[in-house]
């Protein structure tokens, strides 16, 4: 089975499980807290990820680092069966998948939007708003500024890549041109 699929499993299992225990939001929370942590400090995350460290000092660590981050139960049993799998080095991609499908339950779209300039906040709820009306979905928004584009925008919506910049528009019409 491929690690897309094995990671796929655990993110659907554990929001599945938040579902049922009204905790999709907070396990989605946890879940990024402990990514976090584990790609901030090198040693822990190594600690985890070694074979010839004994699994009962991980289970203790493991048990001490919830305690510390005041994790539920829920999420304690989860990172405790990913410990003993050997799957906690695939937290990432569970935290990634678990946000997708969380996004699909609580009907959230994501959306990244990179512009040539600063957007004003009348711009960025126009376009939330137009992504909302075409999609019927919530959108939340985030939005970055690359000068290189020269000008309009890059969206990135659900996977997709919609580019209207000034950048890509001159592209195509040298490419047009150099074809003849």
């Amino acid at each position: 089975m491929s690690v897309s699929a094995i990671t796929k499993r655990y993110a659907k299992a554990l929001v599945t499980l938040g579902s049922e225990q009204q905790m999709v939001e907070g396990y989605g929370k946890e879940l990024a807290d402990v990514k976090y942590l584990l790609a901030k400090e090198k040693m822990l995350r190594l600690i985890f990820e070694s074979p010839s460290f004994p699994v009962e000092k991980k289970t203790a660590i493991l048990t001490d680092l919830g305690a510390k981050l005041q994790l539920s139960e829920g999420m304690r049993k989860f990172l405790g069966l990913l410990l003993a799998k050997g799957r906690l080095r695939l937290l990432p991609q569970i935290e990634s998948h678990y946000r997708d499908f969380a996004d699909e339950i609580s009907g959230i779209l994501r959306a990244h939007i990179t512009s040539a300039s600063k957007l004003n906040q009348n711009q960025r709820k126009a376009i939330a708003g137009g992504l909302e009306e075409k999609t019927g979905k919530r959108v939340e928004l985030t939005v970055s500024v690359r000068s290189a584009l020269i000008g309009g925008l890059q969206a990135q919506v659900g996977g997709k890549i919609f580019d209207g910049s000034i950048k890509t528009q001159l592209k195509r019409i040298e490419d047009t041109l150099k074809k003849g």
